[in-house]
């Protein structure tokens, strides 16, 4: 059955702003969604393009923000009005955001930032789209080698953290230092240990193994048992454009394929496959492996 994942979240968009001086959990966002947590974390992430936790976090220090300006109200007031239970750690997330404390904030004659806006979905945003190759595989079970960054997906620090690792580890040719790689030419970079809540995950840059393999000092091993995947194949694309063909295709997947595939991502990871096809400036395309479930039927 087709869903309209703009539909299900706009839904939730309006819960959020409804709901600020309330507790509001990704569990509920995500049975308001009708969506597993997980999977409600990722399609939020791709149609807003911020975490959903981030994102209640800045609505409501911008709330809070207004409140600071347009009334005489005490800080502790809108602190806890907004669903802050400690005054430190509004008075310490405010700082974090502004720049400055809330007092300072309302004593200021210039506030330079602008407020975090309300987000609306365009509904008929994805028109055209680009044409990628899909498969549904069951892979078995493999293990990795490889080399470990903890980041986060809040502020789109991820997108900083990860390019830098992958810088770090092509120019110290890390690759090298793999024992015994069953496929010399094939990396995987591979996103893992998912924490909904604080947007913290693991991503790792490695190689299969045989099982057991021993990973030395500075890398980790990891195992992971037989899935079924749709794996994407990225549009054929230039040096200059291959980032931004490979992020149009996980919106895509998001957008477009999820919706009405009957599948839910399963939450367990997710990876994206370098092989020899990225070698040269011209024509190069990589795979995204998605793990699936199926969809739930939720009765009404």
């Amino acid at each position: 059955m087709e869903m309209d994942y703009e539909v299900c979240i706009q839904r939730t968009l309006d819960y959020i702003e409804e709901n600020l001086q309330n507790r509001i959990t990704l569990e509920e966002l995500a049975e308001l969604a009708c969506f597993s947590p997980f999977h409600y974390h990722r399609v939020f992430q791709f149609l807003v393009g911020e975490s959903v936790m981030d994102y209640v976090r800045k609505r409501r220090l911008s709330h809070a923000a207004k409140r600071l300006l347009q009334s005489d109200d005490k800080v502790i007031d809108i602190a806890f009005d907004l669903g802050f239970h400690y005054h430190e750690s509004f008075n310490r997330a405010f700082k974090k955001h502004y720049g400055r404390s809330p007092r300072e904030y309302r004593n200021a004659s210039v506030h330079p930032v602008s407020l975090h806006q309300r987000a609306y979905l365009n509904i008929n945003r994805y028109t055209g789209g680009i044409n990628m190759e899909m498969k549904i595989i069951k892979k078995p079970a493999f293990h990795i080698i490889g080399y470990d960054l903890n980041t986060r997906n809040t502020d789109g620090q991820n997108n900083v953290d990860i390019p830098k690792f992958w810088q770090n580890y092509m120019q110290n040719k890390l690759g090298d230092k793999i024992p015994r790689p069953l496929n010399k030419n094939q990396e995987l970079g591979l996103c893992t240990e998912y924490n909904t809540t604080t947007g913290e995950f693991v991503y790792m840059i490695g190689m299969e193994v045989e099982k057991e393999t021993p990973a030395p000092e500075g890398m980790s091993y990891r195992s992971f048992q037989e899935m079924e995947y749709a794996v994407f194949t990225t549009p054929k694309a230039s040096e200059e454009n291959f980032v931004q063909s490979i992020q149009q295709t996980w919106v895509e997947i998001f957008s477009k394929w999820f919706p009405d595939s009957g599948y839910e991502h399963n939450g367990k990871l997710e990876f994206e496959l370098y092989d020899e096809r990225c070698y040269g400036d011209e024509n190069k395309q990589i795979d995204i492996y998605i793990p699936l479930v199926k969809k739930a039927e939720k009765v009404k």
